[in-house]
């Protein structure tokens, strides 16, 4: 792959080429992607999501220690920014030409990663994660399954997968009457995003982490193919499925995410009272120990000023370790050899693998998160039955009075029920991880007669 090609100014949904050499530095293309993801309703709607796993909602006077995917996205944006920036500038002393040729900054790299790491959870359900499980488990063991024989095997391994990062590709590049290309973001900005370029199956054909998942639904693989061309993404030969490498800011995006989750929601466990202080504070500094001022450090008499310390130390020491891998393993990742994530070899892996044991156990084990996973479970399972129901029966005119009435309470864009069994079922489901926690719970009252 060729960082020249990688990081193209194209806008998706525009056949314009757009060069770096003409770029107004005042408004810089990637820039503008950073701004039409913060302004899409999609991204508004993370300010009620749950956060990686389900956290509590009603914590008291704490409530405001806990992140939402808003503020989770935000937070991970900002070091990606940090992240793409520091890459860049190293990236153009190794290739001198992307400047002196081409016009590209190291503010570039950063502008991309930002706007890819903010957007990297747009296409997450309610309910954290349990809200792509809740979503699979109505196809695969619920009442959807009565739709599988409707469907090719990787149209129903698209819906018992159901994956937010694939639902997120559809978001940003999903073109509406008179918005062609969606939020029209930069094929960089969007080849950034797409941490797995694979399609639902095979499941995990190799350890790569870029097979771990899969990034695009079979109602986006002409999008997809379109992206991976432009970009000039190294094709997975040998094998039947459309797969590609990953482009290589992605693993900086995912290094952004990994930061972020794995000291952020120490973080919250620690303020919503899970883990004890002094056992986090321990935890914090064995990560940190090679970079803490102890003088500073023990000036500081409010556990909160220790632990937000220990929190940034800890974040900067991460970034810099993770550069540190992107920057020896350069070729690797551009070849498509580089095979795992970034803070897989970090040289903190063992410290960060016990401030992780220590979140699931305390945090993400907690009856305060099971409870809310079950809740989402169930609020899910019923919205996406009555819905699938009312719209399969409407296809089939089979419809009752119930079913044109209810078809009334969905948005426009989810009411089209001419195309197949996959696009209506696919288009519901994408309804739902659309709504926000608190929406998906008045949904819920509203259908089932709670709430008049």
């Amino acid at each position: 792959m060729k960082w020249e090609q990688l990081l193209s100014l194209k806008r998706y949904g525009d056949s314009e080429k757009r060069l770096r050499k003409l770029q107004d530095e005042t408004r810089l293309g990637f820039e503008v992607d950073y701004d039409r993801i913060i302004f899409s309703s999609a991204f508004r709607s993370l300010q009620d999501k749950t956060q990686v796993v389900p956290m509590p909602i009603d914590v008291g006077s704490r409530r405001d220690f806990v992140h939402t995917r808003l503020t989770h996205s935000l937070e991970v944006s900002v070091v990606g920014r940090s992240l793409g920036r520091i890459a860049g500038k190293k990236i153009l002393e190794k290739h001198p030409d992307l400047k002196e040729e081409h016009g590209y900054q190291f503010n570039d790299f950063g502008a991309i990663v930002a706007a890819a790491s903010l957007a990297h959870d747009i296409g997450n359900p309610p309910f954290g994660h349990s809200g792509e499980k809740a979503i699979g488990a109505f196809f695969k063991t619920g009442k959807g399954v009565k739709y599988q024989s409707e469907l090719t095997h990787k149209e129903y391994q698209d819906l018992v997968d159901f994956e937010g990062n694939a639902n997120g590709l559809k978001l940003l590049t999903a073109s509406r009457d008179g918005v062609p290309g969606g939020l029209r973001l930069s094929y960089a900005t969007i080849g950034a995003f797409m941490k797995y370029p694979k399609e639902s199956l095979p499941k995990k054909p190799t350890n790569h982490i870029s097979d771990k998942k899969f990034g695009f639904f079979q109602s986006e693989k002409d999008v997809f193919n379109d992206i991976a061309n432009e970009l000039g993404l190294r094709k997975k030969e040998g094998r039947d499925d459309t797969a590609y490498y990953r482009h290589p800011l992605t693993y900086l995006v995912e290094a952004a995410d990994d930061i972020c989750y794995t000291i952020i929601d120490f973080e919250d466990g620690i303020n919503l009272g899970f883990i004890s202080e002094d056992y986090a504070l321990e935890y914090f500094i064995k990560l940190v120990k090679d970079a803490i001022n102890t003088k500073k450090y023990n000036q500081m008499t409010n556990t909160s000023d220790r632990l937000s310390y220990l929190r940034a130390l800890a974040i900067n020491t991460l970034i810099k370790d993770a550069i540190r891998v992107f920057e020896e393993n350069e070729e690797a990742i551009l070849n498509g050899d580089f095979e795992s994530a970034l803070l897989d070899k970090s040289m903190y892996e063992a410290q960060i693998d016990d401030i992780i044991s220590l979140s699931i156990s305390n945090i993400y084990q907690s009856n305060e998160v099971i409870e809310k996973e079950l809740a989402g479970f169930k609020v899910i399972a019923d919205i996406l039955e009555v819905y699938t129901d009312c719209l399969i029966k409407l296809k089939n005119n089979e419809a009752a009075t119930y079913d044109k009435l209810l078809i009334r309470t969905l948005p426009n864009t989810y009411q089209d029920y001419s195309g197949s069994y996959y696009e209506i079922l696919l288009n519901t489901s994408c309804f739902v991880a659309s709504l926000s926690d608190s929406a998906a719970v008045h949904l819920h009252n509203k259908i089932l007669g709670r709430q008049l």
